[in-house]
């Protein structure tokens, strides 16, 4: 792989290159297609850790992807200062890196459903278990049930920027360097293992569903990734998505450890401790104690923390960029850096003290409920009108009024495509807010009325 086809500027779904304008760049210009997103809107009511929280301070999906972006800009910015500094690239600016890292990583959640994480297991246990989803699972290919009974937020998030949002369009049309970067696990649900040649991090998971396949393999042909299967969709990761990876690692662990202490999941001293061993500087610990409140003191040594992981993971990225473009480095980046011990502590001590709090995961387990009762639903009810037409009961008009026309169908009629109308239905649940899944539950089943 090499960096002028993977700074690739020209937009999905466009044949006319990316229009210049001299003061924002096509990757500049990604970022803000993001922002004013509806997509990006709702993840202000989307976990990040603290589901349904009561309290202001803890982050939701939107301020964690804005840090996220921060650090990402920082990151691809010592990237492409090094890179551009030896004179190959000419026709690009260091900032470019930063801006297209920054833009991947605003969109890296849009794609998760309610309630985090514990929302994609739904969705997956929903395919499973239901007997709504097993009527549907008997019309679908292989591949197609592959990839709902896997079901990822990443292929969620693919498919919104590239079909969802702006449907007419179709798609953000973002350039094709910012979707390689954005793309995490370049591979699609159904590899066997037989054909699986190389495992690693991009492999953990899978990144586009079967509906979204020939969107990323023109990515993957105009940013000239390296192809891992003649079979199979299947790519080397774009060499900007492990700073996309590594912002994101960055953030959960650091952030979140700091929203820890705040709702006093963690001590101080502890919090404190680990935060100095990432920095590396004990001398700080002096200078942070002379600071009025502890949460002064925990604001200063988080934001020196990330700024010693940002510059040893752009030291790491370098050190490893020739096996990167080769396609041979297939790893987090921040495993390799001095601190890769302190924050896999931390990783554990928030396993252990933050995401199991007992109110998480009573919301969580009733995300299983409430993500699986939308579903059986609004999919039977799609169904029902997709079998028998204007015959379809009384109750599966009533809720499918509740469905927007993109997740139904041209004119409200549904997709004749089975697949496509699951698809269409996953994307109205999965695209909820948190608030919003629960109340829509609750009134649908009767459990509280409108105004109650």
């Amino acid at each position: 792989m090499q960096w002028p086809h993977l700074l690739c500027a020209d937009r999905l779904g466009s044949s006319r290159p990316a229009g210049a304008e001299p003061q924002r760049s096509p990757f500049q210009r990604d970022s803000d297609r993001i922002i004013f997103s509806s997509a990006f809107r709702r993840l202000q009511d989307k976990t990040q850790v603290f589901p349904l929280a009561d309290n202001d301070y803890v982050r939701t999906r939107l301020t964690h992807s804005l840090e996220v972006s921060s650090v990402a800009r920082s990151l691809g910015a010592i990237v492409g200062t090094e890179i551009c500094g030896r004179g190959e690239l000419p026709e690009i600016h260091p900032s470019d890196f930063g801006a297209i890292v920054s833009a991947a990583a605003l969109a890296h959640d849009l794609g998760n459903p309610p309630f985090g994480h514990s929302g994609e297991d739904a969705i997956r246990v929903w395919f499973e278990t239901s007997k709504v989803a097993q009527d549907a699972r008997t019309m679908l290919k292989k591949n197609e049930q592959e990839d709902l009974a896997r079901f990822e937020g990443n292929a969620q998030g693919f498919r919104l920027i590239t079909r969802l949002q702006m449907p007419d369009n179709p798609g953000l049309r973002l350039t094709c360097a910012t979707l390689g970067a954005f793309t995490k696990y370049p591979i699609e649900a159904l590899v066997p293992d037989k054909a699986r040649i190389h495992e690693g991090a991009s492999t953990k998971k899978f990144g586009f569903f079967q509906s979204e396949r020939e969107l990323m393999t023109e990515v993957a042909s105009r940013c000239k990734l390296l192809r891992r299967s003649p079979l199979h969709a299947w790519w080397a990761r774009h060499p900007l998505a492990f700073l996309v990876e590594a912002a994101d690692d960055i953030c959960y662990r650091l952030v979140d450890f700091e929203d820890g202490f705040r709702l006093g999941f963690i001590e101080y001293e502890e919090v404190r401790d680990r935060f100095l061993n990432v920095i590396g500087d004990p001398t700080l610990r002096e200078k942070s104690e002379a600071m009025r409140e502890e949460k002064e003191r925990i604001e200063f040594l988080r934001a020196l923390a990330i700024g010693a992981a940002v510059r040893q993971t752009a030291a790491a990225f370098l050190e490893k960029e020739g096996e990167i473009l080769d396609g041979e480095f297939d790893k987090p980046l921040i495993d390799l850096i001095p601190a890769a011990g302190e924050l896999e502590a931390i990783k554990q001590r928030s396993v252990e003290e933050i995401y199991s709090t007992p109110r998480g995961v009573e919301i969580e387990a009733a995300g299983f409920s409430v993500l699986g009762g939308l579903l059986d639903d609004f999919v039977a009810a799609v169904s029902d009108l997709a079998r028998r037409g204007k015959h379809a009961s009384p109750r599966s008009h009533k809720l499918l009024r509740l469905v927007p026309e993109q997740s139904i169908g041209p004119k409200r009629e549904p997709d004749t495509n089975p697949y496509q109308r699951l698809l269409r239905m996953i994307d109205f649940v999965s695209g909820m807010t948190d608030s919003y899944a629960v109340s829509l539950f609750k009134k649908i089943r009767g459990i509280s009325l409108p105004g109650q």
